[in-house]
This record gives C-alpha cells, structure tokens and sequence, in this order.
C-alpha cells in the first residue's frame, strides 16, 4: 500500500471501531433501561379507594327435566377499570368478566352460551369433570349469534372452578379482555361445609387476579413486554375488575377463593404483615389438612383457597412478593420473578361475628392407587412452543388412553421458560416435584401444576365415566400465550380395546340456534 494512503485508512479504521463502541454503548444502555424498567413495585404506593365488585352469583332455574340451567352472554361492553377512564372490555352477561355460577354435587346442569361477539369464541369449563363434548375447548367454537348448550352431570368434590375461552390460537387475547368467571361446587354431603366460612360475599370471598397493560386513553395493551418470553405481563392488577379495592370483613375469619386469572404471570400472595393463615384447597377442593402458611404461590389458572383471622379495627394487605419462577437472573428479571405488588386491603369492623375454628381434617387425601414409585406411563417433554417435539394439530390424536385406567404421567420443562401445565377433564394427585414429595401445598387435587425451568413433576389420575373416540380433551402450557403458539396436545378416552378417532369441531351432539 503506498504510504500516502495509511493515515486515510487509518482514519476509516479509527472511525468504524469509533462506530461501534457507540453502538455497543448504546445497546448497553437499552438494555440496562430495560432492565431498570422491567421491575414492576407498587408495594406502598396502592391506594385503596374502591369497594371490592363481588361478581353476582348467576341466576339460574330447574327445567322440566329436572336440570339446573344456567345462561351466559358474552359481548363486548365499556368499564372503568382504571378510575376515570373508559375501556372497552368483553364479559359474560355484564362489560367485564362473569357471575359466579354454583351447583351441587349431583346435579345435572345446563349452560346455554350466547356469542353476541362479532368473533368466534368458547367457554371451558376449568377443572370439571364432565364428557368430551361439553369441555368447550378448541373444537367447541360458539360462532356470532350462536347458542351452545352444553350439559352433564356434577360429579366430584366441593372446589374453587372457573370458566375461560378456548379458541385456538386466540386464548390470551378473549381471556385478557375479560371473559371468565368462577365456578363453584358445593357437596351437600360434606361434613365441613357449614364449619368453615360459607356466605358468599360476606366472609366467602371471590378474589379473581388479573395484571393488565393500559394505554394513555385507558385502553387495554394486548403487546408483549420487551424481552418476556412468558407472555403479556401487565403494571396494573385487577381484583374482580376492581382497581385499588378494599373489603370490609364483618367475621373473625374470612375465607378467600384465590384464582390467578392471568394470562402469564405468577403471583406469591401472603400479607402485608407477614401473618400465616390457613391454606385449605387447591384446584380440585379441600385439602386433607389445613396447611399453615405465610404465603402461597399461584401460576396462571392454578387456585387456593385461604381462612385468614382478623382482629377487630385491624387492616391488612394481601400483597404479591416476588415469585421464585426458577431460571436465570434475566429470565426471572424479564418474566415477573422480581415484580411486588399490593392487591386487595382487608378492613376489619371494630367488632366482629365469631367464626368457628377450622376443622383439623378437611377432606380424604387424593388416592387414585398410584404409588410414587409407580412407572410413568406417559412422558411430556415442554420445550419452546411445543410438548414432545410437536405442535398443536387440531386434526392429530396424540394420546389415547383407555376408560377405566389409571395413568401416570411425567411432566419435564425442558428449557430455561417458566411454564404450567393443565389437564381437561381429571384432577390428578401430585406423587412427586423433582423426585422428592410434593410439598403441603400439593397435597390436595389439581389440575394445573407451576413448572419452573428444568423441573419434572410426577402425577397420577384416573380416567372415567366418558369415552368418546372423535372429541379429544386438551393438555397444554397455561401460560396463555404459549398455549396459543401451539404448546398443546390432545388425548381422547376410549372404550377398552378401542382405537382413537377423527377429531371432529363440525357437530358436538348438543343443540345450537342461529340467529341469521
């Protein structure tokens, strides 16, 4: 090179490393704004200033068959979730969210589903025992003007259920715009019922948690955050579509129905004060003891049910701390793993009506004759966005398992995301977390199960009462935007001897009206 021509290059060389220590500057900076900014804190700074909405027991009516009946509407509606400011929501008979429906253990009910939407929509019934054709998941769509009118019979344990869209691909999205609700299963032949606090409303409280994400107008943010993999993570928190919300408590004790109705995030609820209560159901129902704790943690869809004692005069605040979701310090940083928030502020009369003690046995510990020494039958790997390497294929049968038997199945989160994992239709028995036993917590029924990165739980459950080859149930991530992107499987039940079917959407068996 001629030597007139070095500093020239030079200066070009000088100039592109110059260039990209900016550039790398500036990265490093995006990324630690992000990082300051992913951290959500409202601890001390709620202000609570609106009165806890107890969602309305639905009304409901016996038809001439003897069957409890029950209707739901979902359309679009406008709330004021934020104080002030208009938001265009969806819910069930209402602008936001659903009543709370409630039947006996015996009874057979009915559920006549109305889409006044202008999309199609479904409901599930979390949690329910009940035949493949009711689920309401996927192959279940409930089309503009449609009714679908699902029935069965309730047939399983007093618990703390909910219901939820399904659509394929569109669950975190119908979801996060407001369509759910609880559902609630009374055994008339408990012996505990009327021992632990039961008038709804009064000292047995509903307390469905939501996060959500608003714009400048009070509009609802349907993005993901930068950086989460988990899904939409939101600043704000809901309680039965109640922001800021308080609740005079009249009893000594009151019993709260905890439900993580979140899309993504996983909440660790205690109280302000670090006082222990009484954990006494998960998912499925009671547990067999009570379990004394000082909090419990939730991932999306999972339930607990808690009994916290209050003093006369006293105030309390059930609050989130940040939940050990597993992973490393930026999957937790960027997934909700370092987010506090205040939730719901308990406010007690100066006096208070007595509560009876809480019963030391609750229920029968879950016994489906499966040991936790007992071999898997099934493997499930989550990795990404699929479970054992596939995704989600409405038209694939993955598993076929047969009516009458007992199964137990292996859950591994293969890689470095949260993840959860629920099963339509059965409540199963955790035997084991990581190949230890399951903690206090577990020791009751469930449906959904918190994975955090690298764990393996190891369940068991029972599959009766209904086979039908052609319409599968779902197992899937409930971290809605995971299960959208196709972390699903599905499995049908069959008559012993039997072969799997053609999943079929086009004709469920039940009645359906069109407007036109």
């Amino acid at each position: 090179m001629p030597k007139n021509n070095r500093p020239a290059v030079l200066r070009w060389f000088l100039r592109l490393v110059a260039l990209g220590v900016v550039a790398a500057l500036g990265v490093l900076g995006f990324v630690a704004w992000a990082w300051s900014t992913a951290r959500v804190d409202t601890v001390g700074e709620m202000r609570f200033e609106r009165p806890l909405a107890i969602p309305p027991l639905a009304e409901s009516r016996i038809d001439d068959e003897g069957r409890r009946v029950f209707d739901l509407t979902a359309a679009e509606g406008t709330s004021e979730l934020l104080p002030g400011e208009p938001t265009t929501t969806w819910g069930f008979n209402g602008d936001y969210l659903g009543p709370t429906l409630r039947a006996e253990r015996g009874e057979q009910v009915v559920v006549n589903v109305r889409n006044e939407l202008d999309e199609t929509t479904s409901v599930h019934w979390h949690g329910m025992h009940l035949p493949a054709k009711a689920d309401g998941g996927p192959h279940r769509p409930v089309e503009p003007g449609e009714t679908w009118s699902p029935t069965w019979r309730i047939d399983q344990p007093a618990a703390s259920l909910w219901y939820h869209p399904h659509p394929h691909g569109e669950t975190e999205q119908h979801v996060y715009r407001g369509l759910a609700g609880m559902f609630i299963l009374d055994d008339p032949d408990s012996e505990v019922a009327d021992r632990l606090p039961h008038e709804y409303g009064v000292d047995d409280i509903p307390v469905i948690v939501q996060d959500k994400r608003f714009d400048g107008d009070g509009d609802l943010r349907e993005g993901n955050p930068m950086f989460s993999s988990t899904g939409l993570l939101g600043e704000d928190l809901l309680v039965n579509g109640t922001y800021g919300p308080y609740l005079d408590v009249e009893t000594e004790r009151v019993r709260l129905r905890l439900l993580n109705a979140s899309t993504a995030r996983v909440y660790d609820f205690g109280f302000s004060d670090g006082r222990t209560f009484s954990l006494i159901g998960s998912d499925g129902g009671l547990l067999p003891r009570p379990v004394r704790t000082d909090h419990v943690r939730l991932s999306p869809a999972e339930r607990a049910e808690i009994v916290v004692e209050m003093e006369p005069g006293g105030d309390v605040v059930l609050m989130s701390t940040p939940p050990d979701i597993g992973g490393d310090i930026f999957g937790r940083r960027f997934n909700g793993g370092a987010d506090r928030f205040d939730v719901l502020e308990l406010r007690a009369a100066e006096r208070l009506r007595p509560s009876p003690p809480i019963p030391s046995r609750l229920a029968e510990a879950p016994d489906v004759g499966a040991r936790p020494d007992a071999p898997t039958d099934r493997t499930f790997s989550l990795s990404g966005r699929s479970i054992n390497g596939e995704s989600m294929d409405m038209s694939r049968i993955d598993e076929t398992v047969e009516l009458g038997t007992t199964e137990v199945w292996e859950v591994e989160n293969s890689h470095g995301t949260p993840h959860s994992f629920h099963i339509h239709d059965v409540q199963f028995d955790v035997l084991s977390v990581d190949g230890e036993s399951p903690p206090p917590e577990l020791s009751g029924w469930k449906d959904t199960i918190f994975l955090p990165p690298h764990a393996t739980a190891k369940v068991a459950m029972r599959f009766t009462d209904y086979a039908d080859p052609d319409t599968p149930y779902m197992y899937h991530c409930h971290l809605l935007k995971h299960e959208d992107q196709g972390m699903m499987g599905q499995f049908v039940v069959v008559e012993p001897g039997d072969e799997a079917g053609t999943p079929d959407h086009t004709d469920d068996g039940h009645d359906h009206d069109h407007d036109h």
